[in-house]
């Protein structure tokens, strides 16, 4: 299992906008891309534009090859991209250690 996790920043003011956006696109796009597993989505309390997005996918190419290189990636930038005050910066995790 591999953790994606994408640090988004968006323009002041989308907040209300961009939470309808991200999770009509994780609803319509990402939940239904080969791989994916599930995905949680964090909403900055100090900074308010910005957003944590996790989503776990089943293999790294998952994301990376069979998400980032199909034609439902445009579709996904789409739905959330106007929102970007600049590009999301994406890194993928092994898990460690996990609580019970």
């Amino acid at each position: 299992m591999i953790l994606e996790l994408a640090d988004i920043h968006i323009h002041p003011g989308q907040q209300a906008a961009f939470d309808e956006a991200i999770q009509r696109g994780i609803q319509e796009v990402i939940s239904k891309a080969k791989g994916y597993k599930g995905h949680s989505v964090h909403k900055g309390i100090e900074s308010p534009e910005r957003y944590v997005l996790q989503i776990l996918w089943e293999t790294l190419e998952n994301h990376t090859v069979d998400f980032r290189q199909s034609p439902t990636f445009s579709d996904w930038r789409t739905i959330v991209g106007p929102f970007f005050a600049g590009p999301p910066v994406v890194e993928h995790f092994n898990l460690l250690a996990k609580s019970s």
